[in-house]
C-alpha cells in the first residue's frame, strides 16, 4: 500500500534555502492535500554562556530575562513567518488554509524537529540546505544530517539550485 502524505513538518532556519524548501513543502501539500505545520529551533544558551551570566546577574533574574526574551522572541519570529507565507501564497490565499500550526522551540534543533516529527506524526519532514561546498558536513548542514542519520520517516532535503546563491524569494 502507497502511504499517504496528510502531515508535513517543514523545518526552517529563516535562510534563503530553508525559504526555497517551502515551495517544495506547499507543492506536497497541494498534492497530497496535506496539512503543513512549520517548526523553527532556536538553539539554547550553552552552560559556558550561562555560567558567565550567573556571574553578574543573580539566578532569578536570569531566568526572568531568558523568559521574556523567549516571548518576544517567539511573537516575532511567528509573525515572520506567518508574513513570509502570505508573501509566497499571495496569489494563491486558499493554500494558506493548509498550514495547520507555526513552532517556534527552544532547544538543539535536530532533536527538536525528531521530537515534533513524532509528536505531530508527520508523515515526511521537508528542510533546505546550506550548498556550502564539498565537505558533507557544510553541503547538508549539521542539522539537516543528524536528522537525516536519527528519523525514520521520509525526509526531502531541498538544495538551491545550481548555480543560485541569491535566490529572489521573499525574504523570511
Amino acid at each position: 500500500m502507497i502511504p499517504r502524505i496528510k502531515n508535513i513538518l517543514y523545518a526552517t532556519d529563516l535562510s534563503k534555502n530553508s525559504a526555497y524548501a517551502f515551495r517544495y513543502a506547499i507543492n506536497s501539500a497541494q498534492k497530497h492535500d496535506a496539512k503543513i505545520h512549520i517548526i523553527h529551533a532556536i538553539e539554547t544558551l550553552s552552560s559556558a554562556t550561562e555560567g558567565l551570566l550567573l556571574a553578574y546577574l543573580d539566578p532569578g533574574e536570569l531566568e526572568r530575562i531568558k523568559q521574556e526574551k523567549r516571548n518576544t522572541l517567539i511573537e516575532k519570529i511567528r509573525n515572520r513567518l506567518n508574513e513570509f507565507a502570505r508573501r509566497e501564497l499571495a496569489e494563491d490565499p486558499d493554500t494558506l488554509k493548509k498550514i495547520a500550526s507555526i513552532l517556534v522551540t527552544f532547544g538543539d534543533p535536530a532533536e527538536e524537529i525528531l521530537c515534533k516529527a513524532d509528536e505531530l506524526n508527520a508523515d515526511v519532514v521537508i528542510m533546505g540546505t546550506h550548498g556550502k561546498g564539498i565537505i558533507r558536513h557544510s553541503f547538508l548542514g549539521s542539522v539537516s544530517e543528524r536528522v537525516l542519520h536519527r528519523i525514520r520517516k521520509p525526509v526531502y532535503i531541498i538544495p538551491l539550485p545550481e548555480g543560485e546563491t541569491d535566490i529572489t524569494l521573499g525574504e523570511i
